[in-house]
């Protein structure tokens, strides 16, 4: 703790003089006393400075229940425009990850891929945790790489903070309406800890040490990748027979094929609304992260392989900033057919 007290060299005097000496002790006791309070604090609006960074389609509704239930909340986008709803409301802007964390007690990144990820955290010059005081939290809500999310764990442990992996699940609808699904990943006190932040958000459940929470999310795209191909077969099959797909999918909702994807996205889709709840080319990535990990597992998952290449095949056709109900487009490809007119 005193490894950084200047020696002095006053005249004659000794090289640690005793007012000096004291003072130092004084302050690193400080230090470790502040640190011991911001994490064994609990954590309300009157106690806790709250940070953000990426306001996009997701990180804008979920900021906005922290700044809606009182908390102080400074906010970070790399396009400040997209901030501004929340500044409008009282949030303060920063100019970097690291001058928003300087103004917090816990930070939130909701950004899009890993090498984001990486750059807000770890960045020496502008990242979060550079500007993070000790005893300050990271809580990445970002589906990210696992093995980054235990890297950034450790990082932040050699920092004299903690680090938490939080993807979500349930879109934008979700967002809005404080109903996501929070897979959260590291230390078991510090997760419960959040609650009262998470709650905010939606609901929390802890999966395990730093990682765990990534793996679950990687799980839960799993599924709904494969989900989501049967969905929009589903819808053409019923179109080239002739059925109301409307109806159709009425009649499977309340049955076995009901699925909270057929519940966010059949409407949309029937619409042709491809707004992105959750876009195309972060779903390819996530898909992208899962296959990795099978590859390193030794895990063969056709299911999974497919409906990334099928997602693929509309970032090759300029759709990557569509939503994932966009799938239905490269069927309709395939089939030389769209839901939109008779055949």
């Amino acid at each position: 703790m005193l490894a950084g007290i200047s020696r002095s060299l006053a005249r004659r005097g000794p090289p640690f003089p005793l007012a000096a000496t004291a003072a130092a002790a004084a302050a690193a006791m400080s230090s470790s006393s502040t640190r011991a309070n911001v994490s064994d604090r609990p954590i309300s609006p009157d106690t806790t400075r709250v940070a953000w960074v990426g306001t996009g389609v997701m990180g804008q509704s979920m900021a906005g229940h922290l700044l809606g239930a009182g908390y102080a909340l400074t906010v970070f986008n790399r396009t400040a425009s997209k901030a501004q709803g929340l500044v409008s409301r009282g949030a303060s802007l920063a100019d970097s990850p690291r001058a928003a964390a300087a103004a917090a007690d816990v930070i939130f990144l909701m950004v899009g891929f890993p090498s984001d990820v990486r750059y807000t955290a770890l960045d020496p010059s502008t990242g979060a945790l550079a500007g993070l005081a000790p005893g300050g939290v990271l809580v990445d809500m970002t589906t990210s790489d696992p093995t980054l999310a235990a890297e950034i764990a450790a990082a932040a442990a050699a920092a004299g903070c903690s680090a938490v992996d939080a993807p979500v699940s349930g879109g934008d609808r979700g967002a809005r309406n404080a109903t996501l699904s929070i897979f959260a990943g590291g230390d078991a006190a510090i997760v419960a800890r959040l609650a009262p932040l998470f709650k905010l958000m939606g609901n929390a459940l802890y999966m395990g040490g730093p990682g765990a929470g990534q793996r679950a999310k990687l799980g839960n795209q799993i599924a709904i990748a494969s989900t989501m191909v049967g969905l929009v077969e589903g819808m053409v099959y019923a179109h080239k027979a002739g059925l109301d797909v409307a109806k159709w999918l009425e009649a499977i909702s309340t049955g076995a094929a009901g699925s909270k994807s057929l519940e966010l996205y059949g409407k949309r889709i029937l619409e042709r609304d491809m707004a992105a709840g959750f876009y195309v080319r972060h779903f390819v990535k996530d898909l992208g992260i899962c296959l990795s990990e099978c590859q390193a597992m030794g895990l063969s998952l056709p299911g999974l392989a497919l409906a990334q290449q099928l997602y693929v095949s509309l970032i090759a056709h300029g759709e990557g900033g569509l939503g994932t109900q966009a799938l239905i487009l490269a069927i309709e490809r395939l089939n030389n057919t769209s839901l939109e007119k008779k055949d």
